[in-house]
């Protein structure tokens, strides 16, 4: 073959390259928020595309406590609105196929379903969930970190933990 159809080939294969459906994945991306009256302080966006469906996926889920009260007890997983995730560190981020996806949902559903009262600063807290969505997507955590009521903190933790996160 010539140069020329050498070239040809490979610029061929570019274009076609561009012109074929992105692959689909959705990216599950883990983030903090200081302390605060803003909760939750440790929550997980999911962003993509269904390989399966095509369907589009934007979600957020959080878990926290339904008051603030020196009683806080009864726990519940809540969405947030996209100024609150601006106003929030993304820490890192993972893409994952449909049947992780499915996983995570099933996983906040669980934290949803959880008996009441389901909230504990030091058993059930944002962090604890985060970190077991974590553990969905393949992360390794820590489970006896000292960083459970420090989100920032242990969101760091587990990307050390994971250096292919960066």
């Amino acid at each position: 073959m010539t140069r020329l159809g050498r070239m040809l080939l490979t610029l061929l294969a570019f274009c076609l390259g561009f012109a074929a459906p992105a692959a689909a994945a959705v990216t599950v991306s883990f983030y903090s928020h200081d302390f605060g009256d803003r909760f939750p302080h440790a929550f997980i966006t999911l962003k993509g595309t269904l390989d399966a469906t095509g369907q589009a996926v934007d979600l957020n889920y959080g878990f926290t406590a339904t008051s603030v009260s020196p009683a806080i007890l009864k726990g519940h997983v809540q969405t947030k609105d996209e100024a609150y995730i601006g106003k929030s560190d993304r820490q890192f981020s993972v893409t994952v196929d449909d049947g992780t996806y499915a996983r995570v949902l099933a996983k906040v559903q669980q934290w949803q379903d959880r008996d009441q009262p389901s909230y504990s600063l030091g058993k059930g807290n944002c962090v604890h969930f985060v970190m077991e969505l974590a553990e969905v997507v393949g992360l390794k955590v820590n489970r006896k970190s000292k960083f459970f009521k420090k989100p920032k903190s242990f969101l760091l933790e587990v990307k050390g933990l994971n250096p292919e996160l960066g």
